[in-house]
Order: structure tokens, then sequence, then C-alpha cells
């Protein structure tokens, strides 16, 4: 099915244009050829550049402006940023929501040394376990909806590769994570966004920040906080509140329930229309003081990313799930 039977071509060459309109290059070219790539792209959504570009000449040329030095995924991504800001200010009426999360292109390639690390796959081969590095690329990703599930548009984008990789397990046992400062891990990528898409809606209040457990960092708590927004995330920690003298949740078992349900999803193999309950939730509120980390050594002053223990982010919400 040709997707661009949805939309005319005007009314497709327009939106193309006001994309792109507050794209600064430093050569004016490089932002014509962008609008050509767009177009020739979404002709062939899901298509490779030379599927999308039909003949070799406007092949090497769409190369050659992806590997131009010159050009980064912030001067392409300008003049979306801002009408999605422009989006966002035209919704009224209640809060938006800010999806984070980071999806994972996986490449194949004769030669994968030019290509990082994504990831170790596990599989078995004839009784053994075999391991396989799967190489790509990361993008951690925010997306702007609205209540009804209206997309907004990107407000932070991130991109980056490994070299190596190692999973969490085996790097704890040899680095403790308490004594890496926050700037230097992967998961800064999300205090990142959050600051970047924050700054760009500009009205804090009516924004909140979902992400999954992956997202549950005592800085981005702190980070949410001193921005005057809001967040709701799936927790991967059970972290010490109040005084310090029970956990998060201990402090939920004696909250009243407020909501019960079960959750319905397909299995089976596609095209299978049966579902089965698969989960039972129950939702309840409270608030409480999170307890920061407890650190071996001590914050040192001249490094943003410390915080004081004695630091407690207060007001904070949660839910308990059961299965």
């Amino acid at each position: 099915m040709d997707r661009r039977r949805e939309f005319p071509d005007a009314e497709m060459n327009s939106w193309l244009e006001r994309e792109i309109a507050s794209c600064r290059f430093d050569d004016v070219r490089h932002g014509k050829r962008l609008g050509v790539l767009l177009e020739q792209l979404s002709e062939r959504i899901g298509g490779s550049i030379p599927f999308a570009c039909q003949d070799w000449a406007a092949t090497k040329a769409a190369y050659r402006f992806f590997s131009n030095a010159r050009i980064s995924e912030d001067k392409i991504l300008a003049g979306h940023f801002l009408y999605t800001r422009e989006r966002f200010a035209s919704v009224r009426g209640g809060p938006v929501l800010v999806l984070h999360d980071t999806p994972e292109f996986v490449y194949r390639s004769e030669e994968n040394e030019p290509i990082g690390v994504v990831s170790k796959q596990r599989t078995r081969s004839k009784g053994r376990p075999r391991y396989h590095t799967m190489r790509g690329v990361l993008m951690h990703s925010s997306l702007v909806v609205t209540q009804q599930g209206l997309p907004l548009g990107l407000a932070a984008i991130k991109f980056w590769t490994r070299d190596k990789f190692h999973g969490a397990n085996a790097l704890k046992r040899t680095i403790n994570p308490t004594r890496v400062p926050i700037q230097q891990k992967e998961s800064y990528r999300w205090l990142e966004n959050v600051k970047q898409s924050t700054a760009l809606l500009a009205e804090p209040k009516r924004i909140v920040h979902i992400g999954d457990r992956e997202s549950d960092i005592y800085e981005l708590f702190c980070t949410t906080h001193d921005a005057g927004t809001h967040f709701l995330l799936r927790t991967c920690v059970d972290r010490l509140a109040g005084d310090g003298d029970h956990t998060i949740a201990d402090e939920m078992r004696e909250v009243r329930v407020s909501l019960e349900g079960c959750i319905a999803l397909k299995c089976g193999t596609r095209g299978e229309k049966e579902t089965k309950p698969l989960s039972r939730f129950a939702i309840g509120v409270s608030r409480f003081f999170p307890q920061s980390p407890n650190r071996s050594c001590t914050p040192r002053s001249n490094s943003p990313s410390s915080t004081p223990p004695s630091r407690q982010i207060p007001r904070t919400g949660t839910g308990s799930t059961g299965s």
C-alpha cells in the first residue's frame, strides 16, 4: 500500500517545506539536498536509500550528504524541533506526554568493524549456549504526544554506538556504579533529553515525562524536580523512603488500593484472535521522600554529577502492581 495516497502531493510537499524551513546549514545546498531526500524517502517509506533514490547519481548524493562532517542530526532536526514546540503550544486543556525510549537499529554487513556494538544475543547451538554480537546504532528519543495519542513530534534525540558491550552484572564485578559520575554513564542521556525537551516546550508544569524501568535513576528525579516538571516511570530499584527505616515497597503495601484491573494481551502466532488475561494490576497512590543512593565516598564539590546524600525529593507518587 502506498502511504502517499492518504495525502495529496501538494499537502505532503508543503509539510516537508515547513519542517525544514528553520534548518540552518553551513551551505545552502545542504538544505536543498535535505528537502530532496525527504521527498524521495517519503515516497518509498521503509525502502533502502538506493531504492528511494532510484538512480546511482541520486544515491551517491544521498550518501555524500549523510557522510558530510558538517551535517549533524541537530542541524537536520532543528526545524522539526521548532514545529514540535508550535504544535505543543497549540494544544490546550491539560498535560502533554513526553515518551522516552531507546530503540536499537541492528545492521548486517560483511565488515562488522565499522559498525558499533549494540548488544549480545544468546542462542543455543547443539545444546550449548552461544553469544552473537549485534551491531548497529542506538537512539534515545523523546516523542511528544497528546493524551489522546496524537504525535506532535520529537523534542530531543541522541544517537551513539558502543565500542564494546558489557552487561550490567558483568560491570558490577569490576566497577562500583555509585562511584561513577552520572555524566560518564549511558543513562545520562535520560537527563539530557529531559532537560532538552523541557526547555524546548517551555511549559514544564504541563509536561509528564514517561519512561520504562531503565529511567529509574535518582539523578533523574532531581532533574525533573529542579525543572518543575513531572515524571511517570516503572520502578526498578526498591529505594529507601522516609527516614530510611523502610523501603518504597514497604510503604506501598500500606496504601489503599484505588483501582484494580486485568490486562489481556494476544498470545500465540500471528493471526490468532484469542486473547488471554496475562496480568492483574492494582494501583495505589502515596506521597513520600525517596532517599538518595548510599555512596561510600563523599561527593566532590566540583563534580556536578554528585548528589548530596541528604537530599530528598518531596511529594513523589507511585503505584503498586501485581501479577
